[in-house]
């Protein structure tokens, strides 16, 4: 039986993922910005469930609900960092106001609350830290670059925790789901800049009018998703990053793909900057 924290949880991956590991008898801690939402749709959970308000951008917050899940269920074994949000525009649309945040939400926070859960894990000698990313976190795309670039921020610190923790019997895997069909791109989640730069209208803005047709027509089934997040956190050696979807499958080939042909071309210019005594190099 495991104790999980996941942020997030009122809706979508967060509230799916928090069902699947009450109904096979384990104990969560469900933090949201309104946590009555969680409590009443999983309130058939009992005491196994600990819904906690918690604003993921505020430090102070984090410190308290993880002390009050310790205070309730005796430590955390499961970290899924899950609260996020998005903004659709291209970056020089992007207000400074909207950049910081999504920076706040999605970078800031997770980083408050790992904080605030790895102390809990340290003295265990043992956690699963979960970081939602998305495929957006591997490969960026017109329109959503200011979201994607916070991905990218949380792979690159999910990275480096990895090698950090794992002697201390910690492991983080990064989670890249693609297209899903949760909430994600109605207006709760999703914030759409209200400057409109006519120069983009081939690239982000061509994105922005396709949004709305995508909506809740996405290939991905969020039940599955979130029993692949199960799996993960149940895995006696997790990935460093595990893909949901097979759209983030094609689209991380793709990447992988071009990364390999456009090094290979370029290959002899990088090769040519090391100092004369530099010998071996790959």
């Amino acid at each position: 039986m495991s104790t999980w924290f996941i942020t997030g949880a009122s809706r979508g991956f967060g509230l799916e993922i928090a069902r699947q590991a009450l109904e096979r008898g384990d104990k969560v801690v469900a933090t949201a910005r309104n946590p009555k939402g969680v409590q009443d749709a999983l309130a058939q959970y009992g005491d196994n469930l600990l819904a906690i308000a918690l604003d993921v951008t505020d430090e102070t917050q984090a410190l308290a609900a993880v002390e009050e899940a310790v205070q309730k269920f005796g430590g955390i074994d499961v970290l899924v960092n899950n609260a996020g949000r998005g903004v659709l525009g291209a970056v020089e649309e992007t207000t400074d106001a909207a950049f910081r945040s999504v920076y706040d939400t999605n970078v800031f926070g997770l980083a408050n609350v790992t904080r605030a859960v790895l102390p809990v894990m340290r003295r265990q000698r043992s956690g699963r830290v979960l970081n939602l990313s998305s495929i957006g976190g591997f490969r960026s795309a017109a329109g959503f670059g200011v979201y994607c670039s916070t991905k990218f921020a949380v792979e690159g610190l999910s990275e480096a925790m990895r090698d950090e923790l794992a002697p201390l019997g910690i492991q983080v895997t990064i989670v890249e789901p693609g297209y899903f069909r949760t909430d994600f791109l109605d207006a709760t989640s999703l914030h759409t800049e209200g400057q409109v730069i006519s120069d983009y209208a081939g690239t982000a803005g061509a994105v922005r009018e396709a949004v709305p047709g995508l909506n809740h027509a996405q290939p991905g089934d969020p039940v599955k998703g979130a029993a692949a997040v199960l799996t993960l956190a149940d895995a006696a050696n997790p990935p460093q990053r595990a893909q949901l979807g097979s759209d983030c499958v094609a689209e991380m080939d793709r990447k992988i793909a071009h990364l390999r042909e456009e090094t290979d071309a370029w290959r002899e210019l990088a090769l040519s900057t090391d100092h004369d005594d530099v010998k071996g190099a790959v």
